[in-house]
């Protein structure tokens, strides 16, 4: 049986070259064959004879997570990051819903292990080197550095293997788990592998944490060639110009906010990043303006811009950005592309039919990347993955169309669709003309208040322009009918940004919910 162990590829470059560097994580290194020593010993460690393991993963850019990735999967299990940044209470729902029998904890990680996490923490929990906890009863707490060495190798594992689950951002109550099999990882690596053309010599910038697929990518892409990670801190990513110069990165990716925030503090001046030979956005919009800038910052760089759920394995629509790129009309953002040759893309309407080119609808895929389902909750595997005229999709929950020239365009989330007084606005829209009017791409738009389940306006947030509120609004009433133009504009010195570096719409609106309780406060108490 052929092996389809995630961390095979790891085991043979670790075997053959020991002496490359494999992570490089702040001041602190970690060779091919030294990672190779550590991930054979967790997966002694953690495995069990004959079962698939589950292991947490909280952890996140840091050597130890990498080191807990490539250890469950060596061990043939399962890896699970889980969220630093989760409150106490969803971590311990989380752990109890998973059943893990391992959890892998970096120097952040550790400092999260209160005593109501250890109550439903695994039996063993693997603490980074020389850390100590007051483990409870019934949980063994051991050091890395401490793990007798072991000789084993990956496990043979199938294509219908569970790789990982990522769990997605940005939902209310709990967050839903992706299942992705090592089949469907193996099939996107193979697609993608083609045109990332990753070698030894590659020095590959990490600028998300392990909870976002994108680190999937980088990591396995990485290692199968040999090639170096170098994982950026919070603080780097404040100024991520000097990290790509400092250490000669050759391949970035990241969200488009991190382009538009160097944009903004003129980091992006031409020729400033001569290393780099790929760039690769993704996440969100990528506005045609961002992105010709950094072309001119990255003078030997291809730049690609990349489109994919989580619950399809990382991406499989891609568009090579060139002089002339195709671009979404009205938005001024680079089109997502065409699919890979292994996954088809359709666009279907509410009754799941396909609907024309240039028709807008609901983005759908299927293919060998389309992940299991979601971990637990087969309603909504349902509602999401659907079988439609023989054939398993994916629903994306995404707006788009397709032109007569087979390139998809992305137009937003259906849920991002919002009505104003009984007018149906999309926000992708109305963030497009926000960032025209403010010469900014530093923008977001916010429904507001919201009353009996209808949105009685709009907010936008801009920041980095040097445009006011009344300049920019009377600049979108020429070009959007007045129940689109927000009823008031905030220009900020920044705005908020999740986990995964996208501008959170959802911290907007908790900021102006919160606003107007105090302000309801002051006035009753006046009162």
């Amino acid at each position: 049986m052929e092996n389809y162990n995630l961390a095979a590829a790891f085991h043979r470059m670790a075997v053959e070259h020991p002496e490359r560097l494999a992570i490089s994580a702040g001041r602190a290194e970690v060779s091919y064959g030294a990672l190779a020593d550590r991930a054979a010993a967790l997966a002694a460690h953690v495995g069990s004879e004959g079962k698939s393991v589950r292991v947490g993963i909280l952890a996140s850019r840091s050597i130890e997570a990498y080191t807990g990735i490539l250890g469950a999967a060596w061990a043939g299990g399962t890896y699970i990051p889980l969220n630093l940044k989760w409150p106490e209470a969803r971590l311990v729902a989380l752990l109890d819903a998973l059943a893990l029998d391992a959890l892998v904890v970096d120097a952040v990680g550790v400092q999260l292990l209160t005593p109501a996490v250890l109550a439903h923490a695994p039996a063993k929990i693997v603490l980074p080197a020389g850390a100590q906890i007051a483990a409870p009863d019934g949980i063994a707490a051991t050091s890395v550095d401490t793990l007798p060495s072991s000789d084993i190798s990956p496990r043979r594992v199938g294509p219908d293997h569970l790789a990982y689950v990522i769990f997605t951002s940005g939902t209310t109550g709990m967050p839903k788990g992706v299942m992705i099999s090592a089949g469907s990882l193996r099939s996107y690596l193979d697609s993608t592998r083609g045109w990332t053309c990753f070698t030894p010599e590659d020095r590959i910038a990490e600028t998300c944490d392990v909870t976002f697929d994108l680190t999937v990518h980088n990591m396995y892409l990485c290692f199968e060639a040999g090639a170096s990670l170098h994982l950026m801190s919070q603080l780097e990513m404040l100024g991520p110009q000097h990290f790509i110069r400092s250490r000669r990165i050759t391949a970035w990716m990241s969200v488009p906010t991190v382009l538009s925030l160097m944009a903004r503090t003129g980091a992006l001046k031409p020729g400033i990043f001569p290393s780099l030979r790929l760039s690769v956005f993704c996440g969100e919009p990528l506005p045609l303006a961002g992105v010709m800038a950094w072309r001119a910052a990255a003078p030997n760089s291809t730049v690609e811009n990349i489109y994919g759920p989580t619950e399809v394995t990382v991406i499989c629509l891609r568009q090579t950005v060139t002089g002339d790129p195709a671009v979404t009309p009205g938005r001024d953002i680079i089109a997502i592309g065409k699919p890979y040759d292994t996954m088809e893309v359709a666009i279907l309407d509410a009754e799941q039919r396909r609907l024309p080119d240039g028709a807008p609808g609901e983005i759908a895929m299927r293919g060998p990347q389309v992940g299991i389902g979601y971990f637990n909750a087969p309603e909504q595997t349902a509602d999401r993955f659907r079988v439609i005229d023989g054939e398993r999709w994916y629903l994306t929950g995404d707006l788009g169309y397709r032109d007569p020239d087979g390139t998809f365009h992305h137009l937003g989330r259906v849920d991002n669709q919002v009505k104003v007084k009984g007018n149906r606005i999309e926000l992708e829209e109305v963030e497009a003309h926000l960032r025209r009017a403010g010469g900014t791409d530093l923008v977001a738009a916010v429904a507001w208040p919201v009353a009996f389940g209808s949105a009685e306006g709009l907010v936008g947030f801009l920041a980095g322009t040097g445009l006011g509120p009344t300049e920019i609004i009377n600049d979108m009433l020429k070009s959007l009918p007045r129940y689109m133009v927000p009823t008031e504009i905030r220009v900020v010195d920044e705005l908020p940004r999740n986990v995964n570096g996208k501008i959170d719409r959802r911290a907007l609106f908790e900021r102006l919910e919160k606003a107007a309780a105090g302000e309801e406060t002051k006035e009753r108490s006046i009162a």
